[in-house]
């Protein structure tokens, strides 16, 4: 079979006149083209790949549905304010309303919120120097007074219920009982200023009451008017 062949090789050299050694560079040569042209035709019958269409997991469509996330803080819970204010505050209603006595009220409540609570106003009840529009505080008391009673305010107790305007209140002297009836005082803070008066010696000026935990600037303008040293 191989002497076939090659006898049909040098017949077919032989019609171009190619014979002896040239015929045989020229058979390998042939033979080289040959083996190069087949692998080239392999090659681009190789496997071609196809960029196919993309395959939706349960992740992709979970995240399709339910659209753009909010970012939350690293806890999970909405960010609140640093310090959340008190939701209500009692008060002491008394005088001339309908129904005295002691109320809870909502934060930021005013004299007359308090007044509405106890029953309104009686028809004796003078308003002349009452502010209805006063802001409350917690543990305040609101005395409406009667005509031909005298003046009151939420802010300054009657004579009878606290220290008078011509009696003010050495806090250099005055005992936790004393202290406690000066108004928005309670017996805490009253107890406080005794003791810082005792650990840092005397009180040189009504404003140094202010160096006692719980008293700021709006309760000692409360109080400035009802103390001395």
């Amino acid at each position: 079979m191989a002497q076939e062949r090659r006898g049909t090789r040098r017949r077919i050299l032989g019609r171009f006149g190619i014979r002896g050694r040239v015929a045989a560079g020229v058979a390998a040569a042939l033979l080289i083209a040959a083996v190069t042209l087949a692998a080239l035709l392999t090659q681009r019958e190789g496997v071609v790949i196809e960029r196919g269409e993309p395959v939706a997991t349960e992740a992709t469509v979970a995240a399709d549905e339910s659209g753009p996330r909010r970012s939350q803080p690293s806890d999970g819970t909405e960010r609140e304010g640093a310090e959340n204010p008190p939701a209500s505050l009692l008060v002491h209603v008394d005088g001339a309303v309908f129904v005295p006595g002691v109320y809870e009220l909502p934060a930021g409540s005013r004299t007359n919120d308090a007044v509405l609570a106890a029953g309104g106003l009686c028809e004796d009840a003078d308003t002349t120097s009452l502010n209805l529009a006063a802001e409350l505080h917690d543990g305040e008391k609101v005395h409406v007074p009667s005509v031909g009673e005298g003046s009151a305010t939420s802010d300054a107790p009657l004579s009878g219920s606290g220290p008078a305007e011509s009696a003010l209140i050495n806090i250099n002297t005055a005992d936790v009982a004393t202290l406690d009836e000066l108004p928005g005082v309670g017996e805490s803070t009253a107890r406080a200023i005794v003791e810082d008066r005792e650990a840092h010696g005397p009180y040189t000026s009504p404003e140094d009451l202010m160096r006692v935990s719980g008293i700021g600037e709006k309760k000692f303008a409360k109080l400035e008017a009802m103390i001395c040293v």
